[in-house]
């Protein structure tokens, strides 16, 4: 968000319908059904339960609206087409308008395995199925709210929220650990790390995930596991920022990965 990008949305025509290649629609095949594969048996059961609502289809790139008509009827929410990057200002207030942003756009071949910013694919398959569940969608649109009205400061601690729940995060069921975080399920290389024996798994603690600094460009080495994605409800219910000003001055924890390398 806010920086450059060297992908550029589709356009829909004049009867808003987005015209996707044969190959884009190829790309999202190849994604699509090996992801599937990567996730049997890690998902959690509400996202597989928000996948079997969305019927996304294995062949073509869907359109936007055809998931927001599911979505509304669920929780409320829709899907607002963007460009490929957004200020964080419209980012917030789409989400605080029950809408989930999603450039219309999909990854080259050459980076079917790692994008460094989202695509429709990352939007509609790692995040959309989640937001048919009420828990998950009442979170996301009072971070919406939160981060609209917050200073650039603040949102850099509320950043650190989204991404170890929204985006990384961990649920443990009676049947094991299971994911929930669409940056995991999205990502076939991170689907495999987070459930191995490599990274640190701890129970999400509301301080400790505002105090831990990540990195967007490699493997997690920590994740934080809810017990149930009521869990997300009851931040809701919690003064947020009163607890993102007590991270302030606490400060963050010790980096658990390298600096990146100094570019020339």
């Amino acid at each position: 968000m806010g920086k450059s990008t060297d992908y550029t949305a589709r356009q829909p025509d004049a009867f808003g319908v987005v015209r996707y290649t044969e190959e884009e629609n190829e790309t999202w095949a190849i994604l699509l059904n090996r992801q599937m594969a990567a996730i049997e048996g890690k998902a959690c059961d509400a996202y597989m339960d928000g996948l079997e609502r969305l019927q996304l289809p294995a062949d073509r790139i869907p359109q936007l609206d055809d998931v927001s008509r599911v979505l509304q009827a669920c929780t409320g929410w829709s899907v607002a087409r963007v460009p490929a990057l957004i200020p964080f200002s419209e980012f917030f207030q789409l989400l605080a308008n029950r809408q989930f942003p999603a450039a219309t756009f999909i990854r080259k071949r050459s980076e079917l395995d790692y994008l460094k910013e989202p695509d429709i694919f990352h939007e509609l398959f790692g995040h959309t199925p989640l937001l048919t569940n009420q828990h998950f969608a009442d979170f996301t649109e009072t971070y919406g709210r939160l981060g609209l009205a917050a200073s650039k400061e603040e949102r850099v601690y509320l950043a650190r929220l989204y991404w170890f729940t929204v985006e990384f995060g961990l649920i443990d069921t009676p049947q094991g650990m299971r994911i929930y975080g669409g940056g995991i399920l999205s990502s076939i290389g991170e689907t495999e790390h987070a459930l191995s024996d490599v990274p640190q798994r701890q129970p999400f603690e509301l301080m400790n995930a505002l105090r831990t600094p990540y990195r967007i460009d490699i493997m997690q080495p920590l994740y934080y596991v809810i017990d149930s994605l009521s869990r997300l409800s009851e931040l809701t219910r919690m003064d947020l920022m009163a607890c993102v000003h007590d991270a302030q001055r606490q400060g963050l924890f010790e980096p658990l990965f390298p600096p990146k390398a100094a570019t020339a």
